[in-house]
């Protein structure tokens, strides 16, 4: 099965940098495991990361951005549930 992430992100907002930053930290982590990333640039206030057509996170349902190690491990948890991802996976 293809893995996909895809970011959706607003223009008006110019959440580019944001999306581009977030992207390039799952690409590194995820280089085996990832085979698609998308960068979906939207309008109206939205920011909404999905990995295999699953939305793991909404901006506005979440009251926020992803702390990108949340976001690390919400991609993992879909896509590559038995990766360690060594210190950020310790408490």
């Amino acid at each position: 099965m293809k893995t996909q992430v895809k970011i959706v992100y607003c223009t008006q907002c110019k959440w580019l940098l944001r999306a581009t930053w977030m992207s390039q930290e799952l690409l590194t982590t995820f280089s085996e495991e990832i085979d698609e990333l998308t960068l979906v640039p939207s309008t109206g206030g939205i920011f909404e990361v999905y990995a295999n057509n699953r939305r793991i996170w909404s901006r506005k349902d979440m009251n926020g951005f992803p702390e990108i190690t949340a976001l690390k491990q919400l991609v993992r948890d879909v896509i590559a549930p038995n990766k360690s991802l060594g210190h950020i996976d310790r408490k």
